[in-house]
């Protein structure tokens, strides 16, 4: 019997190696706007929110006056380079097989529309997934809107579905949608985090991971 119909992945350090582009971008991003730059720790911690909201949270001395320019300057730093950015190793493979196994796939990020569009564009796997929900689409991690609005889209129970994140914003809002989660260590937040939000699991590495959802999923 299959546990789960549902898996809803995220995408940055989920299922694309793209975290320290990310903390690259953000330190650029205050450096043009003469503000101190985060701490690595600083900018791993909002990986998953929104834009606004992540860049306002790691630059505490972000005036609201200043946002949008601080996410013009992210992202202008962050599109320089993010055709180079790829899936990690593995990760396609583990979708494909999903896929043809009939589960049905989507992705909740943190990332805009624009910007899933492009790294969809970029790796390929667009048709592989059912759904996706955004950042500029929903209310940002850890909400549950984006899990319920999949959930409602693809005809899927709560108790079917399983989250899949690398922050504990993936976590903790599987927890308030109330769907399973299952965290993975290699992308922006440490063990410590993912395990304080009660995940089923907590995995290392992509291998890992498939292995954990043919035992489980």
């Amino acid at each position: 019997m299959r546990n789960f119909e549902l898996i809803v992945f995220d995408w940055d350090g989920t299922l694309m190696d793209s975290t320290v582009a990310i903390v690259r971008a953000m330190c650029a991003a205050s450096r043009d706007l003469d503000l101190p730059e985060p701490s690595d720790a600083q900018a791993r911690q909002v990986i998953g929110l929104g834009l606004a909201e992540a860049l306002a949270t790691a630059v505490p001395e972000l005036t609201p006056s200043r946002y949008d320019e601080m996410v013009a300057r992210y992202r202008h730093h962050y599109l320089a380079r993010d055709q180079e950015l790829s899936l990690f190793d593995g990760a396609q493979t583990l979708l494909e097989r999903l896929a043809k196994e009939g589960y049905r796939l989507a992705v909740a990020t943190g990332k805009s529309r624009h910007g899933l569009t492009r790294a969809w564009t970029h790796t390929g796997v667009r048709p592989l997934f059912h759904a996706s929900r955004c950042a500029d689409e929903c209310f940002s991690k850890p909400h549950p809107q984006m899990l319920h609005e999949l959930m409602d889209e693809l005809g899927a129970q709560a108790e079917a579905t399983l989250m899949i994140g690398d922050t504990a914003h993936d976590m903790l809002m599987a927890n308030n949608a109330g769907v399973a989660a299952l965290g993975v260590s290699y992308g922006a937040h440490p063990v410590a985090h993912l395990t304080e939000c009660e995940p089923l699991a907590c995995v290392h590495s992509v291998e890992e991971l498939d292995s954990w959802l043919l035992q489980h999923g």
